[in-house]
């Protein structure tokens, strides 16, 4: 059985998802940006707030991700009228 080859995705395609998966790490790693108290969204401070806010957009940058480098499933190389049919009205 012959093996198709797969795709690859652009190096641009590859940048952008470093860049996405760079933002979500980086953003809760960079601690000087959110050491602190103030300002407070109800009882919580804002490191607590901050971090919070992180989790979805780090998932939604994941997703994003996934999404641009996702391939499609190759397509049958063959033309509908050469597949293998039974004989029997039912296609295999």
């Amino acid at each position: 059985m012959a093996q198709h080859a797969v795709r690859g995705k652009s190096p641009a395609t590859w940048g952008v998802v470093a860049v996405l998966l760079t933002v979500a790490i980086a953003g809760t790693l960079v601690v000087p940006i959110y050491a602190r108290s103030l300002p407070k969204l109800g009882a919580f401070p804002f490191f607590y707030w901050f971090q919070l806010i992180w989790v979805p957009v780090a998932a939604i940058l994941c997703w994003i991700s996934y999404l641009l480098l996702k391939t499609k499933p190759p397509r049958s190389t063959r033309p509908p009228s050469t597949r293998p049919h039974n004989g029997g009205g039912a296609w295999r």
